[in-house]
This record gives structure tokens, C-alpha cells and sequence, in this order.
């Protein structure tokens, strides 16, 4: 039987079969990604931002935050111990200042909100380098498979990859 893990590296574990078995995080956010921290109900994370993640006007896209928004939602439902997150049923980002540039870090919170059997409802909010609200999103996510497949929370399927303990 698999162990159960706290928060943090539940959260991170989910990330590494994010990275793993996704076409477009590992290709967008690789490397430059990480999870800072993780309690039951709420996430941080951090970009390192290159020119991978930027458009013409070489600052940060929206695309890439429209992506972010997607998966702080899923690791946010992930922080209350699911480790399959759901399919999106709506997301939505708001854009409210510069989001930064290459070489800067773009820094997120994502809040799982409300988590009921079929739907989870989380919000994630983001800061530029220099601390201001750079951009807001929600994320709604159906769930009722995902709590089908999780025995006990906080436990990975076996053969998932864990994070190391730190």
C-alpha cells in the first residue's frame, strides 16, 4: 500500500506526473517551475520567466499565466489530496499589470476554494518581482472521477513518482 504524504510533497508529486505525462506543462514550464510551498487547501508556486514564457513585447504572455491559471487550479484541488485533479469546466484570467520580464520571477497563490463531490473551485492570484497584483484567475474544475479513483487522500497511485523527502 502506498504511504500517505503531507501537503508539500503530495503537491509536488502530483507536478512530477504533471511534467512527466503532459504534452504542454513540461513544455512550457519545465525546469523553470517549482512549488515553494504547500498546506491543505493552498498553493504557492514560482516561475522563472525566459523567453520561452514571453510574446513580442517581450513580457511575460498571457498564454503562459492562462496556463498557470490551469495548473495552480489542478495543484490546488491537488492540495486537498486528490492526486487525479479533475477536468476544467471554466477557467478565467484577469490581467492587471506586468507580469514581468526575462529573468524575472512571477510568484502565485492558488486557493482551492470550495471542493464538493462533483465540482472544485479554486482561485490563484499572481505577483510580479516587485510584489504588486500582476494578474488573477479561477479555475473550476469537475472532480467526481477524480474522487473515484482516490482510496485515501493524500496517497498516490502506486508506481507514481514521489518527491523526495526533504
Amino acid at each position: 500500500m502506498a504511504q500517505k504524504l503531507p501537503p508539500l510533497r503530495f503537491v509536488r508529486s502530483v507536478l512530477k506526473s504533471f511534467m512527466a505525462e503532459s504534452g504542454l506543462e513540461p513544455r512550457l514550464l519545465g525546469p523553470h517551475l517549482r512549488v515553494t510551498n504547500a498546506v491543505a487547501g493552498k498553493v504557492d508556486f514560482e516561475l522563472d520567466i525566459t523567453k520561452d514564457h514571453t510574446n513580442r513585447l517581450k513580457i511575460i504572455h498571457g498564454g503562459t499565466i492562462a496556463s498557470m491559471v490551469d495548473l495552480g487550479g489542478s495543484l490546488a484541488v491537488a492540495s486537498m489530496g486528490l492526486y487525479a485533479t479533475g477536468v476544467s469546466t471554466d477557467l478565467n484570467v484577469t490581467y492587471l499589470s506586468g507580469g514581468g520580464k526575462v529573468g524575472d520571477k512571477i510568484s502565485a497563490t492558488a486557493i482551492c476554494n470550495k471542493m464538493g463531490k462533483t465540482l472544485a473551485y479554486t482561485s490563484i492570484t499572481f505577483r510580479n518581482s516587485k510584489g504588486e497584483l500582476a494578474a488573477r484567475g479561477s479555475h473550476t474544475k469537475y472532480v467526481t472521477q477524480a474522487w473515484k479513483a482516490q482510496e485515501t487522500p493524500f496517497t498516490p497511485p502506486e508506481g507514481a513518482e514521489i518527491e523526495e523527502e526533504k
